[in-house]
């Protein structure tokens, strides 16, 4: 049963909701922001933690993030997982404050490929179990590849069975944005969905798109209740229309009735 893994998006040491296709360096011109916070991100971590939602993701969408996400962690120590700009150099540091896994993108793929020595040194200080490998991806067409500094970059890295295989011995989950649909609250993309439960022996998170308690059940059944999801912008917290604590009961009522359902096909077999 696909779970809610809550999410803490940092932009400008704020905690933000933005369209991920718009943030372009260069160019802040372009940037379309769906919401901008009136609560410190440490706000969020607590509230995650009241209601025991695990492997939630803090993300700093460019510099200027430390401050904020610091505060973040020590809300919630060793629960919360941080992304945005780790290497080998720095994620040590962030294990050591509170992140309970780091996770990584850019720093493992160099020219559009995937950079084994890089990921060999991430290797060296962060064990798999502590490490979350992002393949966020786009559309190219009728497949789906990579992408990379900050969703600015398409790598040469498609999303297939082999590059999950090549890189699951290095980490105990993936982290997967659906770049195109990331902040429409339009809906998910359930082909990619699908294929990320097929794909991956390690369990996978999806973002984007998701704007319903409908699009929840498509997902849980594109991808047959193996692939977690994240929701960002639709939810009233980050000023959209689903109501953050009926997605909580939502699922934990989904999960009761999973549970009740395989416990009875059990005494009954």
């Amino acid at each position: 049963m696909s779970r809610f893994r809550p999410c803490i998006d940092l932009h400008g040491n704020q905690v933000k909701q933005i369209v991920g296709s718009s943030l372009c360096d260069g160019h802040p011109e372009q940037l379309k922001t769906n919401f901008v916070a009136d609560r410190p991100p440490e706000y969020f971590a607590e509230l995650y933690r009241a209601d025991a939602l695990e492997g939630g993701h803090v993300i700093k969408l460019g510099p200027g993030n430390d401050q904020a996400a610091l505060a973040a962690l020590a809300a919630w120590p060793g629960h919360l997982q941080l992304g945005g700009a780790v290497t080998d150099e720095n994620a040590k540091f962030w294990l050591e404050h509170g992140a309970g896994k780091v996770i990584v993108t850019s720093f493992v793929f160099r020219d559009g490929k995937i950079d084994f020595s890089n990921l060999e040194r991430l290797g060296a200080v962060v064990p798999p179990e502590k490490l979350v490998l992002d393949l966020s991806c786009r559309k190219v067409g009728t497949e789906y590849f990579v992408a990379t500094d900050r969703w600015q970059k398409i790598s040469k890295s498609r999303i297939d069975e082999d590059l999950f295989d090549r890189l699951s011995p290095f980490a105990s989950e993936f982290l997967v944005h659906a770049v195109d649909v990331e902040g429409n609250c339009r809906g998910i993309d359930e082909r990619l969905a699908g294929m990320l439960a097929d794909l991956s022996a390690l369990p996978v998170v999806y973002a984007g798109g998701i704007d319903s308690f409908a699009a929840i059940d498509a997902l849980d059944r594109a991808s047959g209740g193996r692939v977690d999801f994240t929701i960002g912008s639709a939810l009233d917290i980050f000023g959209g229309s689903l109501r953050y604590q009926e997605v909580v009961a939502y699922v934990r009522d989904r999960e009761g009735t999973h549970k009740a359902a395989r416990v009875g096909g059990e005494v009954s077999s």
